[in-house]
């Protein structure tokens, strides 16, 4: 340890408050921080440690109060900006600072051209950290591939690589094995002895690594507890270890009425029937083995531990024993039975509580517990009885009507436990139960599971990666990798290692498992030359880097061509629709089906019929025999046309007596209606025009005579006119939702954290973005003009160059949309549902795509004006089918222009490098 500090604080927190929503993260916290000291940050989930980490980082936004770190106001965002490459912060989660698709040394690179270090410095330091951390042999793997405790090694190189005054760490051993997690904090201890002068913040939920830090800070509730070296709070609450201390030092109206769970009973539970037992049991996703071979039994009443780090396979083997996941190989016995998805009686006697919460946010406590008994059929006449029960028992009474979302962790967990029981099962299976709870829930939790093993003779099969809780088990398994390494009771476990602990003997069997030996040192990094200090302080104060955005591209084409999704939408999602649209999608009403109701039944009404079987735009079906015939086609949709032919037809027009022809359109759809209405006019007169001139010699002469040309389209067909719209109107589309969904996908995934915290600009994070999105657009748009020429026939007439400028423009615009939808939604669903919506609409609607923008008004026509597919639209028609060139398009070229720094203006505004 470190005791020596220097007195200026590293970072101070003078009544700083924070809320999300209603939630109080922080109250009114008042802190200082010794630099050149380790100091852990110590407490159960939602107390406000990862909160106050963030705001000392530069993370999160201030909202009350003030926060200083390296001797600056951190409201300040020149302050943030100047100090940021002195800070390394390393967010909670396996990997949050990582790029899952990335290599070991592909996430290495990235953070080192991010703080500015050239291609020598890159090799020299990426070498020094992974070799001594043990990734060398690792560096072409993705980080998606490594095991937990590789993955925060990673991080924790990654977030060193430029060598920081200041490193902060959230809960950086969360999930990871205790082999692992003794060797990340070796690691630290040697690199603080080659660089004392560096600060480190820790925040942890394990009180027994707290033991190795300088100082401890104690939080609840979004308060400062106590503060004091490990030492100091062990003598100021008269603890034998740190979790009892923590216990203490909470207020008494938590402490009231909270009693030591009871130890281990495995020898009274020898000779009771066998209730779980798996023999060589196998799980494989493709060529992952998830679970490997796995054999134990669990008897009856018994309290059996799954021990093992995030991802070591107890969750897929509590999937498996469920029937929730069809085991690859072996077999499992459930309650004297074969387990098997489709046996719904074996399941009932089984309950089990998932890792995560997975009850009804929208239903009161109450009614949760009334909808599980009614989904496991306890009799109607009894859910009453067993709700009352339950809430008395898990200790809920108080809380029956109220939103599980409104409850503490530690309640909800009892009410997740409460509902697992409400059927009365015989066998419960609990997968990390407790994770992130207070040590008081977390005691009070145990011994209602005491309880109900030893009163109920419940067996209970719970997976953890806490110790303390391991020890409390009747009989345990250790697990790695999928497989068991051991099975015992605790003091087997410890006996049989000669360890001092269970933690202990678990890291032996690690060691002996993976071929480690726990002795040795782990090499500490070698010297790192103070870096081309000019070099960083260059990129330090250079407001655009152009390095810094050209790693962000090279990180988004990685990303974006190991993503075999995302591809495919990017490359093949504009051809199919394209296909789709073209082909689909068609204006030219042909092919009508028509019948006729003829009542005259002559030679005349005959000729009349067969001069519209006769046209391509008809064609006829089977004579109407009544009203009620035609009606029920047309209601069906078998018929767009029926002519009525009234008796006497063609009598009254030999005689020159005026006669009349029904027709009956369907108008279900108004605008072809009405080209159908048009076409039987226009026939409908050719045929006069015809009988005149059989009839008279002659056909009538008129002063007027009008011959109507097409130009562009002479046969006025829809594909050359649908193909140079679809083509924009897909380049609007798809480009603006695939650029939002690769920014919020990095918020959902946590690697935004990234852009938060390094010396990156807004500009650079944009256009690393936006760039490579930009040249896949352009792809897009070359495929899509050949597919135009040979799929569809249309080829491009005019200047090829013109309209790819104007396509490279546009594409600017779209990915700029997208980035611009990303500022404000948090979610990829709600980003594709923006675009989708703020693209297609617009287009379709009012930039003259069906209908010309002169026949717009009001506010239709003044955001047709405004849109930039409007002005694409005029370009591509004007060169695909006019054979036109810039001279005669330039006017159209201006406001794409200056939709440009609107659009991308728009974003650098609305674009935060804080979180809120």
């Amino acid at each position: 340890m470190n005791t020596a500090a220097p007195s200026q604080p590293v970072v101070r927190f003078r009544d700083t408050g924070l809320r999300y929503g209603k939630t109080i993260a922080l109250d009114n916290v008042t802190l200082d921080i010794p630099a050149a000291a380790i100091v852990g940050v110590i407490g159960p989930d939602g107390v406000g440690k990862s909160s106050l980490l963030a705001l000392a980082a530069g993370a999160r936004v201030i909202q009350r109060g003030h926060v200083q770190t390296l001797g600056g106001d951190m409201k300040s965002r020149h302050h943030r900006e100047n100090v940021c490459p002195r800070i390394a912060y390393m967010p909670q989660g396996l990997g949050k600072n990582l790029y899952p698709t990335l290599s070991v040394e592909e996430n290495l690179r990235f953070f080192a051209r991010l703080f500015g270090h050239g291609a020598a410095e890159q090799r020299r330091r990426i070498d020094a950290l992974t070799r001594s951390t043990g990734l060398y042999p690792f560096l072409g793997r993705p980080a998606s591939k490594l095991s937990g405790g590789m993955k925060q090694k990673l991080g924790l190189c990654c977030a060193l690589i430029h060598d920081p005054d200041l490193l902060i760490l959230d809960e950086p051993t969360t999930g990871v094995d205790p082999l692992a997690r003794a060797q990340f904090w070796d690691l630290i201890a040697q690199i603080r002895t080659a660089r004392p002068q560096m600060s480190v913040i820790v925040s942890t939920a394990y009180m027994d690594e707290a033991q190795r830090f300088d100082l401890l800070v104690a939080m609840d509730a979004g308060r400062v507890l106590a503060t004091g070296t490990p030492q100091a709070l062990l003598a100021q609450t008269g603890a034998a270890s740190l979790e009892t201390a923590f216990i203490e030092l909470l207020p008494p109206a938590r402490r009231e009425g909270h009693v030591r769970p009871s130890a281990s009973r495995a020898q009274a539970l020898q000779n009771a029937d066998i209730a779980v037992e798996a023999r060589d049991l196998t799980m494989r996703f493709g060529d992952f083995v998830a679970v490997d071979r796995v054999t134990f039994q669990i008897r009856r009443g018994e309290i059996f531990g799954f021990i093992g780090s995030n991802g070591c396979g107890k969750s897929t083997t509590m999937k498996m024993l469920t029937g929730l996941l069809p085991a690859s190989g072996g077999s499992a016995r459930l309650l004297g039975q074969e387990v098997a998805p489709e046996d719904i009686d074996t399941r009932r006697r089984v309950g089990y509580m998932s890792q995560t919460f997975s009850l009804y946010g929208e239903l009161t406590v109450r009614q949760n517990l009334a909808l599980h008994a009614r989904l496991f059929n306890v009799p109607p006449a009894q859910i009453t009885g067993r709700v009352a029960d339950m809430s008395a028992r898990f200790g809920l009474s108080d809380v029956l009507d109220v939103l599980p979302e409104r409850l503490p962790l530690g309640v909800r967990q009892r009410l997740s436990l409460a509902v697992a029981m409400v059927h009365q099962p015989e066998l419960l299976i609990l997968d990390e139960p407790t994770s992130g709870v207070d040590p008081i829930a977390r005691d009070n939790f145990w011994q209602l599971m005491i309880k109900l093993a030893h009163r109920d003779r419940v067996t209970i099969f719970i997976s953890t990666h806490m110790m303390n809780e391991a020890e409390r088990c009747d009989r345990i398994s250790l697990m790695h990798a999928g497989r068991v390494l051991a099975s015992g009771t605790p003091g087997e476990l410890i006996q049989a290692r000669g360890a001092a602990s269970l933690e202990q003997a678990f890291i032996d069997y690690l060691s002996e498992a993976i071929g480690q030996s726990t002795g040795g040192e782990i090499a500490p990094p070698a010297a790192i030359d103070a870096p081309a200090a000019a070099t960083e302080e260059a990129a330090r104060r250079q407001r655009f880097s152009p390095a810094r955005a050209l790693a962000y591209m090279w990180r988004e084409a990685l990303e974006l061509r190991r993503d075999p999704l995302r591809a495919a939408l990017a490359l093949l999602g504009s051809l199919v629709l394209m296909f789709v649209i073209g082909f689909g999608i068609s204006l030219d009403v042909e092919h009508l089906s028509f019948a006729v109701l003829d009542r005259d039944h002559t030679e005349l009404s005959r000729d009349y019929v067969s001069s519209l079987a006769g046209s391509r735009y008809f064609r006829e079906q089977a004579p109407l025999s009544s009203y009620r015939d035609l009606d029920s086609r047309m209601r069906s949709g078998r018929l767009s046309l029926a002519i009525e032919i009234p008796p006497g037809f063609s009598r009254d027009l030999r005689r020159g007596t005026p006669a009349q022809i029904g027709v009956w359109i369907d108008g279900a759809m108004p605008q072809r209606a009405e080209t159908i209405r048009g076409y039987v006019l226009g026939m409908h007169q050719t045929w006069l025009l015809d009988q005149a001139l059989h009839r008279l010699g002659a056909a009538p002469s008129s002063p007027l005579d009008i011959e109507t040309r097409f130009r562009y389209n002479p046969d006025v067909k829809s594909m050359p006119a649908m193909v140079p719209t679809v083509i924009p109107l897909l380049l609007m589309m798809l480009p603006s939702m695939l650029t939002a969904l690769a920014v919020v996908r990095e918020r959902e995934l946590g690697s935004i954290i990234n852009f938060y915290v390094t010396p990156v600009t807004r500009g650079e994070f944009l256009l690393g973005k936006q760039v490579p999105y930009v040249a896949l657009a352009m792809l897009n748009f070359l495929l899509m003009t050949l597919l135009a020429r040979y799929a569809f026939g249309v080829p491009v007439k005019g200047s090829f160059a013109t309209l790819f400028a104007a396509a490279l423009i546009f594409n600017i615009i779209s990915t700029g949309f997208g980035l611009l939808a990303s500022t404000f939604t948090r979610s990829q669903v709600a980003a594709m549902f923006f675009t989708l919506i703020g693209t297609l609409i617009p287009a379709v609607e009012f930039s003259g795509m069906i209908n010309p923008l002169s026949s717009l008004e009001g506010g239709g026509r003044l955001i047709g004006m405004v849109y930039p597919t409007t002005y694409m639209f005029t370009i591509s028609r004007g060169v695909i089918n006019k054979a036109l060139g810039f001279g005669d398009l330039h006017a159209q070229f201006w406001p794409l222009l200056a939709a440009v720094p609107v659009v991308l203006g728009a974003t650098l505004l609305l674009l935060r490098k804080q979180e809120k």
